[in-house]
Order: structure tokens, then C-alpha cells, then sequence
């Protein structure tokens, strides 16, 4: 009854209509009986000063001018998205990274259109040092949790974490099911690509650590992984540390498989934008056990997608073609909603 309720709600704020456009690769109506969500929401800060983070720019006399209006129209657009990436029900989980508290959480339900559907949110303050944190947003009739772990990554020769935090949920879902979820944003190639790489090297083996693990306690467990790996999926941190491969051949169940490798080969669209070429920056990446189509649980080789509905879009005038429609261009506010584009993944069961 509540699904129904919620699917009467989207379509009443008539929000779903203008939204159906676009599941890269697939109809919207083909949703699984599970839907994950992924979204970069791009600096989502609120307009109050926190003396312990480096937030001064986002202030109203900071230099990107940040006030009360557009954190408010910030945070409404982001609910919007999730509504649209929904389909006629809304995604079960959803992680989300590049938000600076439990307030901006909040928001997204307060002063967006979520405010009805209960939603709960497991999160907490990260060491990153510009306050930037991650979380996971959940409905409780789907996704039960029984053990929620936040793992710092702390840098060789150093003591504390200065970063993101991996955050890890084991959780119980109404197919009864166990499920293995990680949330992740990894450091940023600030400072250049390989001058940065050994930050997210270091950020995969201490999720593969995690992951065997789990296979240790389980060795046909679900595992999902998701997040901004601030890597491609051809790269030394995916693919050799984490051991990430593509989506083919013969699955095994302890090995990881990612879902993201067979947008690298098209190239029409991607979750990012960089210098005229899309690319895939965020990622779903699957245990093998979630490959097995006997199982009570599993995905399809196509199960990931790209949400990439017009009203995310705007005309790329420097590179042609479409690119996401950002908040901001450099430190301009331009209002759009994010320089990345949500991600989605359909599970079914049996």
C-alpha cells in the first residue's frame, strides 16, 4: 500500500512526466524488485560557518557567494532526482557523497518533496578537512540494517585520517536476503592523476581488505559497492588493487565484477564529463554471487545505468554534444544540479 501511496505522490507533483525521459540503455518501466542510486551531488554545503572545516567559501561573503536561497534550491533539486531516478517507486538505497553535514541531509527531505516518504539516513562527520561526507539513505520496510561500520583510511606515514571514510552496512532485505553495501568517495586527483593515485591505491586495498573479510565469515556473501572512485574502471586502484574486472565470461563468487566497464567501450554517455569525453567515475562494482542468476538475488550484466533525463543536461558550446548541468562553473553559480550524473542499479530476486 505505501508503494502505491508513494507512486500517487510522484505523479501528483508532476514531477515523474517530465522526468521519464532517459535510463541510458533502458526503459524506466523495467525497474528491478531492488533499486540502488549513486549521486555525486556536487558541493552541497549549507550557509553557516563550522569553525572546525574549511567551508569559508561557501558562505554568503564567501567566494562562491553561498546563501540560505540557494542552498534551499540546492537541496529541493536533489530530492526531485531522486524522485525522478525512481521511476514509479522510489530507489530502496541511495548513497550520496559531496554533502557537508547531517543538516544538509536533512534538508533534502525538509525542504524538498521527500519529506513524506520515510527515508531514514545512516551517516556521520568524516576527518575530511572541507567537512565534504558520505552517506547512505535507506527505506526501513526494504533494507534492515544489522551492522554499520565507518573505515578511515589513513595514508601511509601518517597517523590520523585526513579523508573520506569507506562506509560499510550489512543489512537484511525484505527477500531476506543479506546484503553487503559500501559506500565510498575516494580521494580526488587534485595535484594530478598520478601524483594523487597512490591516495586511492591505498583507499582500494583497504577496501579489499574488507571485502575478504566478509568472504572469510562468507564466502558466497552479496556484496555491492558503489560510490565516486575518483578512478576509471581501467584503472591501476580498480582494476589491479581492488580487482575489480569487467562483466564477462564465467562469474565467481568471490571475485568482484564491475558494472561500470561496459560504458568505457561506448563512450556516449558516462556519470562525468571531463574535457569533451565522458567518463565513469562512479561506479557500481558487484560480488560474483550477485552474477548468478540462480540465486535469489542478482543482477544482469545491464543491470547499471546511467540517469541522464534532459532537465540533468544543458548544450556543451566548448566540446559539443550534452554535458551535466552543474551548480557551479569554477566558482560562478551557474544553478544547475551536478557536475555528475546519478547512477543506478536494478537487482531482481526469485
Amino acid at each position: 500500500m505505501k508503494r502505491i501511496y508513494l507512486a500517487i505522490f510522484l505523479f501528483l507533483i508532476g514531477f515523474y512526466t517530465s522526468a521519464q525521459s532517459i535510463l541510458e540503455g533502458r526503459e524506466e518501466n523495467k525497474r528491478g524488485d531492488f533499486r540502488a542510486m549513486f549521486y555525486n551531488v556536487e558541493n552541497c554545503f549549507d550557509c553557516f560557518d563550522d569553525s572546525l572545516k574549511l567551508d569559508n567559501e561557501f558562505l554568503p561573503n564567501g567566494v562562491r557567494h553561498w546563501n540560505w536561497e540557494k542552498y534551499q534550491k540546492k537541496v529541493n533539486r536533489i530530492s526531485k532526482v531522486i524522485m525522478a531516478a525512481g521511476g514509479w517507486e522510489f530507489p530502496d538505497i541511495i548513497g550520496l557523497c559531496e554533502i557537508e553535514n547531517r543538516f544538509v541531509l536533512e534538508g533534502i527531505f525538509k525542504f524538498g518533496h521527500l519529506n513524506q516518504i520515510g527515508y531514514r539516513i545512516i551517516h556521520r562527520e568524516s576527518p575530511d578537512r572541507r567537512g565534504i561526507d558520505l552517506a547512505l539513505m535507506y527505506q526501513p520496510e526494504v533494507f534492515q540494517p544489522l551492522d554499520t561500520s565507518f573505515i578511515q583510511l589513513v595514508y601511509h606515514g601518517e597517523t590520523v585520517s585526513t579523508t573520506r571514510e569507506i562506509l560499510y552496512v550489512k543489512a537484511k532485505l525484505h527477500s531476506s536476503d543479506t546484503l553487503h553495501v559500501f559506500v565510498n568517495h575516494w580521494p580526488s586527483r587534485w595535484g594530478g592523476q598520478l601524483e594523487s593515485e597512490h591516495k586511492r591505491v591505498s583507499a582500494a586495498k583497504l577496501l579489499r581488505q574488507k571485502v575478504d573479510s566478509i568472504y572469510l565469515q562468507s564466502p558466497k556473501a552479496n556484496v555491492l559497492i558503489m560510490g565516486d572512485f575518483n578512478d576509471y574502471p581501467e584503472n591501476k586502484s580498480i582494476k589491479k588493487t581492488l580487482g575489480a574486472d569487467g562483466v564477462a565470461g564465467e562469474f565467481k563468487n568471490q571475485q568482484l565484477y564491475n558494472l561500470a566497464s561496459v560504458f568505457v567501450k561506448n563512450g556516449s554517455i558516462g556519470s562525468h564529463k571531463y574535457q569533451g569525453k565522458w567518463g565513469m567515475l562512479d561506479q557500481f562494482i558487484v560480488s560474483g554471487s550477485l552474477m548468478n542468476k540462480s540465486a535469489v538475488l542478482y543482477c544482469n550484466k545491464d543491470g547499471m545505468s546511467v540517469f541522464a533525463p534532459d532537465f540533468l543536461l544543458e548544450k556543451d558550446e566548448t566540446h559539443f554534444g550534452l554535458k551535466p548541468y552543474r551548480t557551479f562553473v569554477g566558482y560562478k553559480y551557474h544553478g544547475g544540479f551536478s557536475d555528475h550524473l546519478p547512477i543506478i542499479l536494478d537487482l531482481w530476486r526469485k
